[in-house]
């Protein structure tokens, strides 16, 4: 009897049981696995907007010129200082000639001038011995004319001889003074310090300088595209190849402005690039860009405007790569996907 009374409660109890499972532990559990997944989420931020990045640097020729021979293939990888193209320097080699010719004519030039100034010299002491003669004659014609021993003519042409020897003297001097100045203030300095000589070495400097610019070479080392043809004129300053380096690339993701609350530079990356899909490049944070993208661009966004909606916006994240020697090559602009981990963890009190 006992057991046939206990049985139409078990179906109840056991319905009961199912209840609450399904209206307290089943809930419990989900709010417990919500709140687990919560506090170990926030730590690690991702994006696939992440490129690889490399210095582009156009090479251009420093002097204008016809290029003769150009030293590189397409898509060749150099060293820094490796010559990429040759320009025609026969118009540099003359400029060469005709400079040294100049710097040889004014070494020439100023020698001249130093002998010229110790001849002047020789006539000075010259002029000045019958200068002193003539003083000495006019004062002795002087004495006859007050004893009236000779003419008053006499004594003039005396006196007149006296003072162009004295005036010839001054000439002199005024001519020692100019030629002093032309030699820079130090007669017998040598002349290549002469501002003169100077000047003509700076220009024979910058034809040879000029002239050696005719070789073009590589700043970093990289790989070279779009080569010029020989025979192509090329102007100085203009673009005549490009050169992407290869030294040190590094990625650059462009996250959303929400996802960087906690990103800090020198936190841990792990970069993976679409080109080898099984391999993980280890990185670090390098920088966070001063501004976002958009302020970047040539024509920003005007928020001004009555239509305005708001956009999140994306900031650009320099990431670092640990590139490993042998590795395989990175080439400019492969996407890849990025995920930092912040070391973040979220507490209970944030749901709170």
């Amino acid at each position: 009897m006992t057991d046939s009374a206990a049985s139409p409660d078990a179906p109840a109890r056991s319905k009961r049981g199912r209840r609450l499972v399904l209206l307290v532990v089943v809930p419990l559990v989900l709010l417990a696995t919500i709140v687990a997944v919560y506090l170990h989420g926030g730590r690690y931020v991702t994006t696939d907007n992440a490129y690889v990045r490399a210095d582009k640097v156009p090479v251009s020729a420093e002097v204008s010129g016809r290029v003769e021979q150009v030293l590189v293939a397409e898509n060749q990888h150099v060293a820094v200082g490796a010559p990429l193209f040759r320009i025609d320097s026969a118009p540099f080699d003359i400029e060469v000639a005709k400079s040294e010719a100049n710097l040889g004519q004014v070494r020439a030039d100023l020698a001249a001038l130093q002998a010229s100034y110790h001849e002047t010299q020789a006539q000075m002491v010259l002029r000045q011995s019958r200068s002193a003669f003539s003083q000495k004659e006019e004062h002795r014609q002087s004495r006859l004319l007050d004893k009236q021993y000779i003419s008053a003519a006499t004594f003039d042409t005396a006196r007149q001889a006296s003072d162009v020897a004295a005036q010839e003297v001054k000439v002199l001097e005024q001519e020692l003074k100019r030629m002093t100045e032309m030699l820079g203030g130090s007669v017998d300095a040598p002349v290549e310090v002469h501002p003169s000589f100077r000047a003509a070495q700076a220009e024979l400097d910058d034809a040879l300088l000029n002239q050696q610019r005719t070789l073009v070479r590589a700043s970093i080392p990289g790989v070279v595209s779009n080569l010029p043809k020989p025979g192509q004129y090329v102007s100085a300053g203009s673009m005549a190849l490009a050169l992407v380096g290869s030294d040190a690339p590094w990625v650059e993701a462009n996250f959303p402005e929400t996802d960087l609350t906690y990103v800090q530079p020198g936190q841990e990356v792990e970069v993976r690039i679409d080109i080898y899909p099984d391999r993980v490049w280890h990185a670090t944070v390098e920088s966070l860009s001063p501004a976002t993208g958009s302020e970047f661009s040539v024509i920003p966004a005007q928020n001004a405007t009555g239509n305005w909606v708001k956009i999140v916006q994306r900031v650009p994240v320099r990431i670092k790569l640990q590139m490993e020697e042998g590795g395989p090559p990175l080439l400019a602009g492969l996407s890849t996907e990025v995920e930092i981990d912040t070391g973040h963890r979220r507490q209970l009190s944030d749901l709170l």
